[in-house]
C-alpha cells in the first residue's frame, strides 16, 4: 500500500483542499506515473461543478498528466520506470471489445475516464492501465505536454479521422484553450485556416498561431462573405451559435464538426445538407496510437499549447483563473519536486 497525497473537493463547487487515500496492490497490466505537472481542461472545471450530474466526490480532477513511471505491473513490457510519460482522457480500456481490436480504443464503452468513477492528476501519483499511457519524445517539454494530451488530442483527432488534405481549407471557431491548438496544427498539417473569433484583440494572436486570415464571428456579412470556403469547420466553443450560418459556409460533402461541448439542440436545417452532402459530427480525444502519432507531429513541426503556470498548491487560484475566462490559453499545476 502506498498514499498519494491529492487535492479534492467533498462537494460541487468546493474548494480543492489536501487530501489522500491508499493505491492497493497495482496490477499486471497498470503503471503509477509520478506527476510532475498536470493541465487543467475546461472538463475538469465542469466535473468539480458536476455540470454533468456524473461527479463522484471527494473529486480529484486532472486528466492532462506528464511525469515519470514510478512503478509498473509485471506484465508491461512498453514502459519502464523512469519513462517520460503521459495520460489523458483515458485510463483504461477494455482491450477485447470490437473498437478496441479496431484500434478505436477511445470509442470503446468500457473505457474508464481518467476522472470519472476515478481519482486524477492533481496528485503526486496516479494509476492507469498501460494502454492508455504514452511516452513522450524527447524533445518534447514535459511541463507543457500535459495540454496536448487532451485538448491538442481532441483537435488532431478529426485531422486524421476524416483524411483532411493539406489543400483542404479549415476553418477554426473560437480561439481559446482548445481553438489555438487546432490553428496550429491545421497550419502545420498544411490547410489554408481561418479564425472566427469575436474579439479584435484575438485577431493579431490567431494569425500569430498559424491562422491565415481571420472573420469576425459577430459580423453577419463577414459570416455569409466565406459562403462556400470550407472543407472543415471545427467548432471548439460550448455555446450556442447559429449553425445554420456555419452550414452555409461549407463546400459540398463538406464538415462542421463539434469539440465544444454545445449542451443545447443544434436547430440544423436538414435541407441545405441534404443537397450538399453535408455532415455534422463530433469526437472524443483519440486512440493510443492517434495520440502516438499526435505528439510525434507535435514535437516534429514544434506544436505547442500556450501555458501559463501555477505551483499545484495554487490550485484554487488557478481553478478561478480559468473560470474568470482569463486562461492565456491553457493552464498547468506543477508540482513542488523536493
Amino acid at each position: 500500500m502506498s498514499t498519494v497525497r491529492a487535492y479534492a473537493a467533498s462537494k460541487a463547487n468546493g474548494d480543492l483542499e489536501s487530501f489522500e487515500y491508499e493505491l492497493g496492490p497495482i496490477g499486471p497490466e497498470e503503471v503509477d506515473i509520478a506527476v510532475e505537472s498536470c493541465g487543467i481542461c475546461h472538463s475538469d472545471l465542469s466535473m468539480l461543478e458536476d455540470a454533468w450530474s456524473i461527479t463522484r466526490f471527494p473529486f480529484i480532477p486532472g486528466h492532462e498528466v506528464s511525469g515519470k513511471i514510478s512503478k509498473i505491473g509485471g506484465h508491461v513490457s512498453h514502459l519502464s520506470v523512469g519513462d517520460n510519460v503521459g495520460l489523458g482522457w483515458h485510463a483504461g480500456y477494455c482491450m477485447t471489445c470490437d473498437q478496441c481490436l479496431g484500434g478505436h480504443h477511445n470509442l470503446c464503452s468500457s473505457a474508464e475516464s481518467t476522472i470519472i468513477g476515478r481519482h486524477g492528476g492533481f496528485a503526486d501519483t496516479i494509476r492507469a492501465h498501460s494502454a492508455s499511457v504514452a511516452k513522450l519524445p524527447d524533445k518534447l517539454n514535459p511541463r507543457i505536454a500535459g495540454p496536448l494530451l487532451c485538448g491538442g488530442m481532441a483537435v488532431f483527432n478529426p485531422l486524421v479521422q476524416f483524411g483532411i488534405s493539406p489543400t483542404d481549407h479549415v476553418g477554426i471557431i473560437g480561439i481559446g484553450g482548445l481553438g489555438h491548438m487546432a490553428l496550429k496544427f491545421a497550419r502545420a498539417w498544411g490547410c489554408h485556416v481561418t479564425a472566427f473569433t469575436s474579439e479584435g484583440a484575438k485577431e493579431r494572436e490567431a494569425l500569430d498561431f498559424g491562422a491565415h486570415d481571420t472573420i469576425n464571428s459577430r459580423n453577419p456579412e463577414a459570416i455569409k462573405g466565406a459562403t462556400d470556403r470550407f472543407d472543415l469547420l471545427l467548432s471548439t466553443v460550448n455555446v450556442q451559435l447559429d449553425w445554420n450560418s456555419y452550414i452555409g459556409l461549407l463546400k459540398p460533402r463538406g464538415r462542421l464538426h463539434m469539440l465544444g461541448a454545445v449542451t443545447t439542440p443544434l436547430g440544423l436545417n436538414l435541407i441545405p445538407m441534404m443537397f450538399g452532402q453535408l455532415s455534422v459530427s463530433s469526437s472524443p480525444v483519440g486512440s493510443p496510437a492517434t495520440i502516438r502519432k499526435m505528439l510525434e507531429f507535435a514535437t516534429r513541426h514544434d506544436v505547442t499549447p500556450v501555458t501559463e503556470h501555477f505551483p499545484m498548491d495554487k490550485v484554487n487560484d488557478a481553478m478561478e483563473h480559468l473560470r474568470s475566462g482569463k486562461a492565456r490559453y491553457r493552464i498547468v499545476l506543477d508540482r513542488q519536486l523536493l
